[in-house]
């Protein structure tokens, strides 16, 4: 019984956040600055979630940082996204061999 509340209070809140924003903005956003901040939005939320998991994703932090660092290194020269994956976890898997 407790599972189906629970699925409930979780639709009842997703309903929720898709709804206020069509309630509280019936006209067009106009402010570039609000623009700016809603357009950014998706990408800080993206990193909140995902950066802790990768942190703890290993016991040890440093093979973590390595396969982060690879990661990053690798995405800022444009490769593709199963070559920075596959090096990520090459790096710390090869750190963690070595530590």
């Amino acid at each position: 019984m407790s599972m189906f509340l629970y699925i409930a209070v979780m639709a009842g809140v997703t309903y929720l956040i898709r709804m206020i924003p069509f309630t509280l903005f019936r006209k067009k956003i106009k402010s570039r600055f609000i623009q700016s901040v809603l357009y950014y939005i998706p990408y800080a939320v993206l990193s909140a979630m995902t950066f802790p998991a990768i942190f703890y994703s290993t016991d040890n932090t440093v093979t973590a940082v390595v396969g982060t660092v690879i990661a990053i290194i690798l995405a800022y020269f444009k490769l593709p996204l199963t070559v920075v994956a596959i090096s990520a976890c090459a790096a710390a898997f090869i750190t963690g061999l070595i530590i």
